[in-house]
Order: C-alpha cells, then sequence, then structure tokens
C-alpha cells in the first residue's frame, strides 16, 4: 500500500468517524494531531481539510450522478469515500482522475459492501465523463 493510500485510507478513518459522532472532521483531525495520535502523511490532513471545505460543492455533485440514491441513503463508508475520490478529482492536480477513481474503489472492497466498487465507479466515472472535472 502506497502512501498515498495509507492516509486516504486515515482521511476516511477520520471523515467516517467525526460523521458517526456528528462533530466537525476537521476538529477531530486537530484533536488527533495534538494528542500525538494524528495522521503521519501530511496528504492525510489535506483530504480531510478539503473535504470539509468543499462538502457543500462536493455532495451538491454526488448528488446529482448518483441514479436513485440520496447521500443519505448511501452507506456512510460509501459516501466519505465518494467524497475524497470526487475532491481528489476537482482539487489534487497530481492525481488523475482515473488514480482517484481507481483508489476509492479499493477503497470500498476493503471496507463496504459487496456492490460498492460498482457504485463508487459508476458515479465516480461519470462526473469524470460528464467534463465536470478535466482529467490530469
Amino acid at each position: 500500500m502506497t502512501a498515498r493510500s495509507k492516509a486516504r485510507r486515515r482521511a476516511l478513518d477520520i471523515l467516517y468517524a467525526a460523521e458517526m459522532r456528528r462533530e466537525s472532521a476537521v476538529e477531530a483531525l486537530e484533536r488527533a494531531i495534538e494528542a500525538g495520535e494524528g495522521p503521519t502523511n501530511p496528504y492525510t490532513g489535506v483530504l480531510v481539510r478539503g473535504v470539509v471545505a468543499e462538502t457543500d460543492r462536493i455532495d451538491e455533485l454526488l448528488s446529482s450522478y448518483s441514479r436513485d440514491w440520496t447521500l443519505d441513503r448511501m452507506p456512510a463508508v460509501d459516501r466519505n469515500v465518494l467524497r475524497i475520490g470526487l475532491w481528489e478529482m476537482l482539487h489534487a492536480d497530481d492525481v488523475p482522475g482515473t488514480v482517484a477513481i481507481t483508489e476509492a474503489i479499493a477503497l470500498v472492497q476493503e471496507l463496504s459492501t459487496d456492490e460498492s466498487p460498482t457504485f463508487v465507479n459508476g458515479v465516480l466515472g461519470a462526473i469524470q465523463r460528464s467534463g465536470v472535472v478535466a482529467d490530469s
């Protein structure tokens, strides 16, 4: 597993736990860092802060491209993986869209339902094909 893959996994852990606790993911990240339990890879913080800063736009796009699935209906792991993947597609110039999608699929293959990889691929792939995001 690459360092960036580990950072994505840690960012997912923080986003997911914060959502379950109904707390700010950035505050959870900062608290972990202050307690010396924070992520060792700075990319984790970039992802968490980026997703939180862009949640409204990300969720709007996800809602538009996820057929028959509202954000609330999605498994929480899938929802947060989609947010990370889409944030990377929109803002991480050094991460090609196909890599962001592949990494998102890998996360849900490991952590979510059997249907999740196909769902995540479908949503992020549709966004990529739409031209909303440029593939680097």
